[in-house]
């Protein structure tokens, strides 16, 4: 009997980043991509039919944190909510308890945990110590960081520290030798402590008041710093989450200047606004906060005018109980829950504007994946990458946080009871069902570090 030439055949509407290919196939030979159409299958051994349904890359998501709360334990639970989001490959923040990933040992070790407990695969931040920590850049690099994190706010001196103005200086010197982006977190600490301070003072704790200690000057502020920087250093310095179209603009600015300069939206940031918060409490609590609804249209205008690198979820999954408001907003921890939405979502949100679904396999998968270093390997559908799919079955559907595949503490989201216009039907890996649409198929150790495959610096040039 003639062997078939391919191992699967999966069916369905191709989501490219230029179009959408109507009746199309992937053809996949062992965890590769290896021929794409249109029309009549070619033979293969198993065939997944997903016809009148969209396929995309697998999605990228280019900013979580699957440790902040539980240590690398948390890497198994996110992963499998990561796996039911049609999320194939994350991009692990390094802000780990109890020890961040600074320094070349500590990525190694971190690794060995993702080889072993996830369901999808990770690439991996890696950061430097509050002091000292800069001599550890080059090793991370080396060990396969694909991009570096530091903060202009202080949330743990040791987890989650400022690093001072000249220490960052030369932190970017050193990580543009590597070639690798740096990501900040934008926020200015004198100008968020004072004013937590006076509302604390004046009895003012309650939810909108996150919004009135971190406003828009906190991140601009920070925005300006880091790219002052980013211009003397030629660091390719990038906005880890901008909740304001300014932080874009300033980002074109530095650019024009001759800056390596960009910034990524997260998906936050283009459908909720201040009344959420309100609504939501401490699980509309993230930073920076949800701003106007103004302020999400001027979001949307950045993306569709190209000035957005990619759009991620900045998932980070704290226990119900950190997220509860009793009183007093300062209390909560700040971050949501977004993987397993992140897809419907993203879609969703399309479709309300009567937008293609190519902006989606665009900035949800391609963008992320170079930016990061895993392209071609990740995030396209084209020849030779991984055969990471997500496919979508449109529909009305609605998004109950009960179903999230993770630990119980971490079943919510902010998007419970959203219409959505899409579900996951199906995730694949490496040509592996990982997700059916019921039931996460992958086992723990399934999922496999990815080192970054090139020191390439990508702006988001076409």
């Amino acid at each position: 009997m003639e062997t078939a030439p391919f191992d699967l055949v999966i069916r369905g509407d191709l989501v490219l980043p230029g179009a959408v290919l109507a009746d199309g196939y992937v053809a996949v030979r062992g965890e590769r991509i290896a021929a794409i159409g249109q029309g009549v299958a070619p033979p293969a051994a198993s065939l997944a039919d997903h016809s009148g349904r969209l396929v995309l890359p697998g999605l990228v998501d280019g900013h979580m944190h699957t440790s902040s709360s539980t240590g690398w334990p948390g890497i198994e639970g996110a992963s499998m909510s990561a796996a039911a989001g049609g999320v194939t490959t994350c991009v692990d923040m390094p802000y780990d308890v109890p020890r961040p990933v600074t320094d070349a040992a500590i990525l190694r070790e971190k690794a060995a945990w993702v080889e072993r407990t996830s369901h999808v695969d990770m690439a991996l931040y890696g950061t430097i110590a509050k002091s000292g920590g800069v001599e550890a850049i080059a090793g991370l690099a080396e060990a396969g960081a694909c991009s570096f994190k530091l903060s202009t706010y202080e949330y743990d001196p040791v987890r989650f520290p400022r690093i001072d103005h000249p220490t960052m200086v030369a932190a970017f010197r050193e990580i543009a030798k590597t070639g690798l982006m740096v990501a900040v977190h934008n926020e200015d600490q004198e100008l968020v402590e004072r004013l937590t301070a006076e509302a604390k003072a004046a009895g003012r704790t309650d939810p909108i008041m996150h919004c009135r200690t971190r406003p828009p000057l906190a991140e601009t502020l920070a925005d300006l710093t880091i790219f002052e920087m980013a211009l003397e250093t030629g660091a390719h310095v990038h906005i880890a989450h901008s909740s304001l179209a300014r932080g874009f603009e300033l980002a074109e600015v530095f650019r024009r200047s001759g800056a390596r300069t960009t910034g990524e939206a997260c998906i936050q940031y283009l459908c909720m606004t201040e009344e959420d918060l309100v609504r939501l409490q401490g699980f509309g609590k993230c930073n920076p906060p949800f701003r106007t609804a103004a302020e999400v249209e001027r979001m949307w205008g950045a993306l569709l005018a190209g000035k957005v690198a990619y759009v991620s979820t900045d998932h980070a999954p704290w226990p119900r109980g950190r997220k509860l408001y009793e009183g007093d907003i300062f209390a909560p921890g700040a971050g949501l829950t977004g993987l397993q939405s992140f897809a419907p979502l993203m879609y969703t949100l399309l479709a309300e504007r009567g937008l293609p679904p190519t902006l989606m396999a665009r900035h949800c998968a391609e963008r992320p994946a170079r930016f990061h270093g895993l392209y071609p390997k990740k995030g396209a559908l084209r020849v030779g990458a991984d055969a990471d799919l997500c496919v979508l079955e449109r529909g009305e559907f609605v998004f109950d946080a009960r179903e999230i595949r993770d630990r119980e503490d971490a079943r919510w989201s902010p998007y419970d009871g959203r219409r959505m216009r899409a579900r996951v039907a199906a995730t694949y890996l490496r040509g592996r069902c990982i997700w059916d649409g019921a039931e996460v198929l992958a086992r723990p150790g399934t999922g496999r570090f990815v080192p970054r495959q090139h020191r390439e610096t990508w702006l988001g040039e076409d």
